[in-house]
């Protein structure tokens, strides 16, 4: 992943909103912070990969903006492409793989530390 590339496209895409680099194969923009309002947030994110995690409470949906994006939902496997989205409900293991893919992501309620466990949290 290039991230200095993607970093900028986001910038010039979504001028002064919050980029985070949270691993090397995932970057957020947030659109609509929690900050802003508790009940939903949006962000787009940049994946290479995402580490298997649930949440206790939000549901999320996921909205392929480019790319291809491979998903694992409680051990099955979802393809998404270009405009196909897909709801994630809390307690739902999930994790996925593209290449450089963009999508959106809303959150409802609002995304938060608190609620984003990691499977490797709950076993190492």
């Amino acid at each position: 992943m290039d991230i200095h590339k993607i970093v900028n496209e986001l910038k010039t895409e979504y001028p002064e909103k919050n980029i985070i680099i949270n691993e090397p194969g995932e970057i957020i923009c947030e659109i609509e912070p929690t900050s802003e309002h508790t009940e939903f947030s949006i962000a787009v994110a940049v994946v290479d990969s995402i580490v298997p995690h649930y949440h206790n409470y939000s549901v999320e949906e996921y909205e392929i903006i480019k790319g291809t994006l491979e998903l694992q939902l409680d051990g099955h496997t979802v393809m998404l492409r270009e405009s196909q989205s897909i709801r994630i409900d809390p307690e739902v293991v999930h994790s996925a793989k593209g290449s450089e893919t963009w999508f959106r992501v809303i959150s409802k309620p609002g995304w938060n530390t608190e609620d984003h466990i990691l499977i490797s949290d709950e076993t190492g």
